[in-house]
């Protein structure tokens, strides 16, 4: 299992290895710009057992359950101990077996940076956050799901917010602006109606503004900002027509809205998948 830091060192890496491989050993390309039934290949193909060698992204640090993988190599510094030893960990991932890895630096500055990982990984450093403060955004996700769930005492949750650790030096004074923001959409958007999604009972409760809020939360609920992606697919020269450009053809990967505006008519980019 080869791991490497970005995509285009994963499209690079691949293309050179499909290059010198002569016996036409089955080998694989495995990152996040790849079509997911693509991905799925690969994965089935490694649960098989009948892959000789993969290189990947991050997309396979987490989730591999498979004894098959007898060696690890990372091409480049591992940008963190942490992550060193989880992509370690891939390889025998069998009960008692030691795993093994090689650490391959891509430049002259990275042989301290990768010597520094190994000897955290020796030592047992982690480059883990233990303890960090509460986000905001998050409160305002738990505020509105609270809601959702039905009327509630700004009191009781304020003190159930405040009882979690990440949040136990949470201010009165920035509590309630979260709640007026979730209220009100806050001086921004104040003025439409759609983000005024909390409103006051008589007995000073929060309830919602209106019952569609809990669709809209439930099917948007998570503050990871999702990024418009155009699909990007292959259409074959000889069928090639302006007029259909748009429609057919195998989709081979996706790219970012905002990279594809920045392009013009005849432009050529490398597509990572």
């Amino acid at each position: 299992l080869v791991f490497v830091n970005t995509r285009m060192q994963a499209e690079l890496l691949f293309q050179e290895l499909w290059r010198i491989n002569d016996l036409g050993l089955p080998i694989a390309l495995h990152h996040g710009s790849l079509d997911a039934s693509q991905r799925r290949k690969v994965e089935a193909a490694m649960a098989a057992g009948t892959l000789k060698a993969v290189v990947a992204t991050s997309t396979l640090d987490l989730g591999i359950d498979w004894g098959d993988v007898d060696l690890v190599i990372h091409v480049g510094a591992p940008k963190g101990a942490s992550r060193f030893t989880q992509r370690i960990g891939r390889a025998n991932h069998r009960l008692e077996e030691p795993s093994q890895a090689i650490l391959v630096p891509s430049n002259r500055f990275e042989v301290l940076e990768c010597r520094a990982a190994v000897d955290a990984v020796e030592a047992g450093a982690q480059d883990v956050t233990l303890s960090r403060s509460g986000g905001l955004d998050v409160l305002a996700q738990h505020v509105l799901g609270t809601a959702c769930a039905g009327p509630f005492n700004p009191e009781a949750l304020f003190a159930e917010v405040t009882s979690a650790a990440p949040y136990s030096a949470l201010s009165r004074d920035n509590f309630d602006r979260v709640v007026d923001f979730v209220s009100t959409g806050g001086y921004a958007l104040k003025t439409y109606d759609r983000f005024a999604k909390l409103k006051a009972t008589p007995d000073g409760r929060m309830r919602l503004a209106h019952p569609r809020f809990v669709l809209t939360y439930r099917l948007n609920a998570g503050t990871i900002v999702a990024a418009p992606v155009i699909k990007v697919r292959l259409v074959r020269r000889r069928s090639f027509d302006k007029r259909k450009a748009l429609t057919g053809g195998r989709v081979i990967g996706e790219v970012d809205e905002y990279f594809i505006e920045q392009l013009r008519t005849g432009d050529a980019f490398v597509l990572a998948g």
